[in-house]
C-alpha cells in the first residue's frame, strides 16, 4: 500500500479499475513476481487519463524500468505518438526493449540508455508530455531541462512526490530515506513557488504532481 490514503479507499479505487490489455496485465504480473517497482494501479489510471486529455505527439519519460508506463502511455496516446524513454540500468534497458518489441511497440517507443541528467542535457526538440519517474532525489535537477524541452501547452507529470507519506510528516520518515525526503520536499516547494508553472499535487498512488505553464496574462 502507498500509505498516502486509507487502505480501504485505495483498495476500493483499485477494484474499480478494469484492465483488459494483455500486455499490461502480463507486465503487472512480472513486476509483482520480480519485485520491480512500476507506477501504482490507481496512479496509472490517472496517467492514462492525462495522456488522453493532452493528446501528445511526443512524450518524454524519465525512468523506463520494464517498459510498463511507456507501453501504457502508447496504448492510450495512439500509433502516431512517439515516446522517448530514458533508463540508466543496462538490465532494465534490455528487459524494456524486449518487452517493447514483444508487444509490438518498437516503432513508437525509443529507449535511451544512460544517466537521465546527462541525456536531458543533450536532448533537443520539444515534447508535449513529460513523465518523471526516475531518481527521486534528482527531480530538482531534471525540472529545468524538462521545462526547456516542454512545449508551450505541455504537461509535466512527476510521480512518487509524496513518497509513502513521508513528505508530509517527519514522524513517518525512515532514517535511510532522509535525504530523498528532504530533496523531494524542496522539489515540491520549488514547484509551489514557481511563477512560470501551475502545479497540483494529487494524493493518488504515491503522490503525483501535475504541472502546466501559466497563461502569460496571469
Amino acid at each position: 500500500m502507498s500509505a498516502i490514503v486509507h487502505d480501504y479507499v485505495e483498495n476500493y479505487i483499485r477494484g474499480l479499475i478494469k484492465r483488459d490489455d494483455q500486455a499490461l496485465l502480463e507486465l503487472e504480473e512480472y513486476a509483482l513476481a520480480n519485485h520491480v517497482p512500476i507506477i501504482q494501479k490507481e496512479a496509472s489510471q490517472l496517467l492514462e487519463t492525462l495522456v488522453r486529455m493532452a493528446r501528445p505527439a511526443r512524450i518524454l519519460e524519465l525512468g523506463t524500468a520494464i517498459g510498463y508506463s511507456s507501453i501504457l502511455m502508447s496504448t492510450c496516446a495512439g500509433r502516431q505518438t512517439k515516446i522517448t524513454t530514458v533508463e540508466r540500468s543496462p538490465e532494465m534497458v534490455g528487459i524494456a526493449r524486449d518487452n517493447i518489441k514483444k508487444y509490438g511497440y518498437a516503432d513508437r517507443i525509443d529507449v535511451l540508455e544512460g544517466d537521465c541528467l546527462e541525456i536531458l542535457e543533450s536532448l533537443e526538440g520539444k515534447y508535449d508530455f513529460i513523465f518523471m519517474d526516475a531518481g527521486k532525489s534528482h527531480y530538482n535537477d531534471f525540472f529545468p531541462h524538462c521545462s526547456r524541452l516542454l512545449n508551450e501547452n505541455g504537461v509535466i507529470v512527476s510521480d512518487n512526490v509524496l513518497f509513502r507519506g513521508m513528505i508530509a510528516s517527519d514522524e513517518l520518515v525512515e532514517k535511510r530515506m532522509t535525504t530523498i525526503v528532504k530533496k523531494m520536499r524542496k522539489y515540491l516547494e520549488m514547484l509551489s513557488a514557481n511563477e512560470e508553472f501551475h502545479t497540483s499535487v494529487v494524493p493518488v498512488g504515491d503522490g503525483i504532481a501535475i504541472s502546466t505553464r501559466r497563461n502569460r496574462n496571469e
